[in-house]
């Protein structure tokens, strides 16, 4: 960890490139292994994502993340500069987060919809058929 806040200090560029390369390597590594063997335990949902789905975003952020901080010299400048490129990102992820996520809800509840109105039309067509499913 100590090489996201900068505490591991490089003798020359090329070090400095070896290092990110296998910090970078390492994170797609294990995006891959979990995209190609998908545990169970990330099946579940959580927001209307899978797990596995927030894994992959997380580790995205994280690379894209590392890549700013280095390679684009975030580091070196100034704090107001590094807020506002940092919470302009935040502010836009989470925004298209919450889009993302209302539209997967708007299709669940068109799915849902279009699954009474076949229940309803069945129900107009057989009006006695629910009473003898619902008698106790």
């Amino acid at each position: 960890m100590e090489i996201f806040r900068g505490l591991i200090k490089f003798k020359s560029n090329t070090q400095k490139i070896i290092g990110v390369l296998i910090l970078l390597s390492i994170v797609t590594l294990v995006e891959v292994v979990l995209g190609i063997y998908k545990p169970e335990v990330l099946n579940q949902s959580f927001a209307n994502l899978k797990l596995l789905n927030w894994v992959f975003i997380i580790l995205t952020i994280v690379k894209a993340y590392y890549i700013t901080w280095d390679f684009m010299h975030m580091r070196d400048e100034t704090s107001i500069l590094r807020r506002v490129v940092v919470w302009t990102a935040v502010f836009l992820i989470l925004y298209l987060s919450f889009i993302f996520i209302q539209e997967d809800n708007k299709k669940y509840r068109e799915i849902v919809e279009a699954s009474m109105d076949k229940v309803g039309t069945y129900i107009n067509q057989y009006p006695y058929a629910h009473s003898k499913i619902f008698r106790f």
